[in-house]
């Protein structure tokens, strides 16, 4: 075997020996076939709160152990192959085999990241907003592009996009949006993605053509499911109905069916104006609220044990994680853990993986920051 594949074969066990130890392989598959004995019993719906909690630990403890033993298998069937090609002299079934390899190395490093993704909310749906900072035009523009960005990841990664409330601007783009991700990880994929984000390029808007530099927000809170009790007192509470001002349908345009919550003691506020219903927009508003309320709480957890300083910053100079710099050269540059890219169109695109998954590793993991510097 050539010294560089067997260099991928034995990073690929090392990543497969992490998981196996991650998932505690013995005891989760105890767990696993004791979860398959009272998901049997009859009586188990007896209490809905707890059968969807078990069904839930089960399907998750079934998917993962799966997929280590589908990799594993891979991992054996592709050394085994180039093993017989080296023995027969068949140079295209080792390329076949190593290239199959190259694919495996890829898959098990995301599955090594998804191990990272034991948090409390971390399996959950996420709700994403995305503000404009100051600037105008070129902010609201970039916030719509950033916006995309997310949709077009999340969709790449097999997501359901739902979009909840936006406000266009008043020539172009957006003031803010919101948008819930759906689907296995949704937030513990995204929650590194809080913070803002910064654009150097010429301007589309300036007719001398001058490079402008604008600054969107990105804010990441799980969606609250029902094992989740969050406690809020409506009098605490503003609420506020207003005429929607998006695409919807006459009706939507004509009356105050958009709801607007401001919970007073935390000066967080949440708004939704997608569906026709009044009622509709309260119920998502309220979950919303809850959603915010509870990533408060993780968010005060993890400051505590980790004494970081809260992500949500002023949306401008030295808070950005991210710049995206399109002129005069381009690159894209995660200032956290100093990963960059190249091919901003393609980031702009929905490449988001590597950015991704280096935050996460270096949250779990405790990296120091990547030194900040001025990408102008």
């Amino acid at each position: 075997m050539r010294p560089e594949t067997q260099a991928i074969v034995d990073e690929i066990k090392q990543s497969l020996s992490l998981l196996r130890r991650y998932l505690d392989w013995d005891k989760a598959k105890i767990r696993l076939a004791n979860l398959n004995e009272i998901v049997e019993d009859p009586t188990l719906w007896d209490n809905p709160q707890r059968a969807q909690k078990l069904l839930r630990e089960r399907q998750h403890l079934d998917t993962a152990l799966t997929a280590y033993s589908q990799l594993a298998a891979r991992l054996d069937d592709a050394v085994g192959l180039i093993e017989l090609g080296e023995e027969e002299s068949d140079e295209e079934v080792v390329k076949e085999a190593e290239a199959s390899l190259a694919v495996l190395q890829t898959e098990v490093q995301k599955r090594e990241v998804e191990a990272l993704l034991s948090g409390e909310a971390d399996g959950n749906d996420t709700f994403l907003e995305v503000h404009a900072g100051a600037g105008g035009t070129e902010s609201q523009d970039w916030t719509e592009m950033l916006l995309r960005m997310y949709m077009r990841w999340a969709e790449e990664q097999g997501y359901k996009v739902e979009l909840i409330e936006s406000a266009a601007g008043e020539e172009a783009g957006l003031k803010s949006a919101t948008i819930q991700v759906k689907g296995s990880n949704a937030f513990g994929w995204l929650k590194t993605e809080s913070g803002v984000h910064r654009l150097v390029r010429i301007s589309p808007y300036d007719s001398n053509a001058r490079r402008h530099t604008s600054f969107a927000s990105v804010w990441v809170y799980p969606v609250v499911d029902d094992t989740i009790d969050i406690a809020v007192n409506e009098s605490d509470c503003r609420i506020d109905t207003y005429r929607a001002s998006g695409a919807g349908g006459q009706h939507v345009n004509t009356t105050d069916s958009a709801v607007r919550i401001t919970h007073v003691p935390t000066g967080i506020v949440v708004q939704c104006q997608m569906e026709r219903s009044q009622h509709k927009n309260r119920a998502t508003a309220w979950n919303m609220l809850k959603a915010r309320l509870y990533e408060q709480e993780l968010k005060k957890r993890e400051d505590a044990a980790h004494a970081a300083a809260a992500s949500k910053t002023d949306i401008g100079w030295g808070h950005q994680i991210r710049s995206y710099v399109l002129q005069p050269y381009q690159m894209v540059k995660d200032l956290r853990t100093g990963i960059v890219n190249t091919n901003p169109p393609a980031v702009l695109d929905g490449d988001l993986t590597a950015f991704i998954e280096a935050a996460l590793a270096q949250r779990v993991h405790g990296g120091g920051p990547a030194k900040v510097e001025d990408l102008d």
